[in-house]
């Protein structure tokens, strides 16, 4: 069963399913979460022992995986008849259908995802897990992921990253996502819900199909009956009167403004357009502004929400690619300067955002490719798994395939969301995102707002990247190439345009990651793993430049 088709209700248990690899810390998390919210904790692996009186590796010794597998699915089709449970999943659980649909229908499912190089710091000393009884474990872990990762995220309602923070940490997002699901569980079963957690600024991302026209998600976060919606002319007749329908036929007021479409206009002029609007309106502190479009408007949008009044609240509905896993999220908010891009802004959060897939639909070839720029990004900078799986499926997300979109966009999401939860505002940890970007706004600059696309930008300043960070060291030229095909294969710019070293030089110069007159380059120690130097030789990154442009 794919996600577009998951459009069942679930059955109103109370139940938990936790799934996610060997070593996620499903046992350890499901225990503390159950004593926590008063439910029952079982642990599948351990319920199979008490019915069979063996252990686990013996089942396995004699009727093998599949064996295993049988007794696991019956006592999974036993356990979700029980209501009120935290049920802590074995790692191969999701692999049969069946499994996957039954808990899907039967409580709210959470994927507890690590790293392949976390599991294995968790797993490598256990000898009780009978698939990695082999002569190269590691190996075996990470085939494992890759196989089974899709399809955790496939039957999760939500997904969290358990990193670097702490369980009590990781126990409070779980409840926090819970409580909200009450809200969500009758919505079609295709939408996932991830969470950017900000303590009292914490806000959900919903991301799934036709999200557009389900009023259940946008209302509550609607105080007084009265919007505004700020959009473009490209996308005001594509969404703009589906929208305001639906908000209507639920008895709230729109104020709708339609800007000129183009990064050229995300400028003073535009932004005073929409507080003339909004004043003439006499819109009040407690009108939400709806972003209704892509990167320029949420930026737009978000700037006038955070200024107009002092602040009001501000809805993100992406509606591209480039959008959806990047700009909405995080809050960062602004207008471009003639000296700049972005240098005029703050940082100013939504209160929910809602990426429907849907749109995609209508968004040209061109604007689709440039999303993907920023979605391989991730890959890149901490996710290696994710970049391999790109590898795979990067034809998929070409043909705009709803499934590898969905899956596409909500690890973008939650590698994005995992990153602004623990460095708001870029003081450390968060600039690591702007892979790409230092050489991309030059591009974006030296050659004028508009005539690349931002994504087109930073798929050329990553190659840019990795070529330095080849040049450093770090990176192989196996590697740089492996980057450009990936580039190559999404139908993106592996060089940049022919400006000048000088001229690439005075528009770096202007980043707002400068720091001392000196410029702050987001590089790669390896594949998956971004650092941040300002110990650059000139010589080097003159080299870089001379040969990375046309």
């Amino acid at each position: 069963m794919t996600l577009s088709n998951l459009q069942s209700e679930k059955r109103l248990t109370g139940n938990i399913f936790l799934v996610g690899m060997m070593g996620a810390g499903k046992t350890t998390v499901g225990k503390m979460l159950a004593k926590q919210l008063g439910k029952t904790f079982i642990d599948c692996d351990e319920e199979i022992q008490k019915r069979t009186g063996v252990k686990i590796s013996h089942i396995f010794d004699v009727e093998g995986e599949e064996g295993f597998r049988q007794r696991e699915s019956s006592v999974i089709q036993d356990l979700i008849k029980l209501d009120n449970i935290v049920l802590a999943t074995g790692g191969g659980a999701v692999l049969k259908p069946a499994n996957r649909d039954a808990l899907r229908k039967n409580g709210v499912v959470i994927y507890l995802k690590s790293t392949v190089h976390d599991l294995w710091q968790r797993t490598r000393h256990d000898h009780n897990r009978p698939l990695l009884q082999t002569a190269n474990p590691r190996g075996k872990l990470q085939e494992l992921f890759e196989q089974r990762d899709s399809l955790y995220a496939e039957a999760a309602d939500y997904i969290v990253h358990t990193g670097k923070q702490s369980v009590q940490t990781l126990i409070a997002r779980l409840i926090q996502k819970i409580d909200s699901s009450e809200d969500t569980i009758t919505l079609s079963q295709n939408m996932q819900t991830l969470n950017v957690g900000l303590a009292e600024r914490s806000y959900p991302i919903h991301i799934g199909q036709d999200l557009i026209n389900q009023p259940e998600i946008l209302l509550q976060h609607i105080p007084n009956k009265r919007v505004a919606i700020v959009t473009n002319s490209t996308v005001a007749p594509l969404y703009l009167e589906k929208l305001t329908g639906m908000l209507t036929g639920q008895g709230i007021k729109v104020k709708s403004v339609v800007l000129p479409d183009g990064e050229q206009y995300k400028n003073s002029s535009s932004l005073n357009t929409i507080y003339n609007e909004l004043l003439s309106s006499r819109c009040e502190r407690t009108t939400p502004l709806i972003a209704l479009g892509g990167g320029v408007i949420g930026d737009l949008t978000g700037f006038a929400a955070a200024t107009y009044l002092r602040g009001v609240p501000f809805i993100q509905i992406p509606t591209t690619l480039l959008a959806q896993v990047d700009s909405s999220v995080g809050g960062k908010t602004g207008i471009n300067h003639p000296l700049g891009k972005n240098m005029i802004g703050a940082f100013y959060q939504p209160r929910v955002v809602i990426a429907d897939i849907s749109t995609l639909n209508t968004l040209p070839d061109k604007e689709l490719r440039a999303g993907i720029a920023e979605v391989i990004k991730y890959g890149l900078i901490s996710d290696l798994p994710f970049l391999e799986w790109l590898e795979l499926n990067i034809e998929k997300l070409l043909k705009r395939d709803a499934e590898a979109l969905q899956y596409a966009i909500v690890c973008s999401c939650q590698n994005k969301a995992d990153v602004v939860g623990t460095d708001e505002r870029e003081s450390g940890e968060r600039a690591m995102l702007n892979l790409g970007h230092t050489f991309g706004h030059a591009i974006e600059n030296g050659m004028g707002y508009g005539v690349w696309l931002h994504g087109e930008a930073v798929a050329a300043g990553s190659i840019m990247a990795a070529d330095l960070s080849r040049r450093l060291g770090w990176l192989s030229v196996e590697d740089v190439e492996r980057i450009k095909k990936l580039f190559t294969k999404a139908g993106l710019p592996i060089k940049g345009p022919h400006l000048s070293s000088e001229q690439y030089l005075q528009q770096m110069g202007l980043d707002k990651k400068v720091e001392d007159g000196k410029i702050r380059f987001v590089l790669l120690k390896a594949l998956g793993q971004a650092v941040i130097t300002n110990e650059v030789p000139k010589e080097m990154l003159l080299q870089t430049l001379e040969s990375n442009s046309a």
